[in-house]
């Protein structure tokens, strides 16, 4: 398992915390994508297109994950950070979710996404929400246990 990342959800402002954090802590955003990037989604409500989907921002040691919340979901204290693992393994990701998910809420079980990773987002059982993550190397087996 690797370091724990904090992931911040903003209201609509992610690029402007993303451009005050660059100046304060003397970063840079090292990966972005916009909600335009997504595929489409029928029956979905649309999403503003250069609304922030994801970005990772670096400073030295220092990794924020950011994004806005897509429409209907607001920044209320309590849902702004969730902690975000990167895992070696698809098995490894999978004991910690279905750990992790006891008495608590999945909502995102854990399955393969369209950025390339094995991917899954719950809220546990004491109101932490996590962010699990493995990033498959070029030509690894997808097939992973649920």
């Amino acid at each position: 398992m690797q370091p724990i990342t904090p992931y911040l959800n903003f209201a609509g402002n992610a690029q402007q915390a993303l451009d005050r954090y660059a100046q304060a802590f003397n970063g840079e955003i090292v990966a972005m994508q916009r909600f335009g990037e997504l595929p489409p989604q029928q029956g979905k409500q649309p999403l503003p297109a250069d609304g922030v989907l994801h970005a990772t921002f670096k400073a030295g040691d220092l990794t924020l994950m950011v994004s806005d919340l897509p429409p209907g979901m607001n920044a209320v204290s309590g849902n702004q950070v969730s902690l975000s693992l990167n895992f070696d393994s698809v098995a490894e990701l999978t004991q910690v979710f279905h750990t992790l998910a006891k008495g608590g809420e999945a909502t995102m079980p854990p399955q393969d996404t369209f950025w390339g990773a094995h991917f899954a987002m719950l809220t546990d059982a004491f109101g932490i929400q996590w962010m699990l993550n493995h990033d498959y190397p070029a030509g690894e087996d997808k097939n992973f246990p649920v």
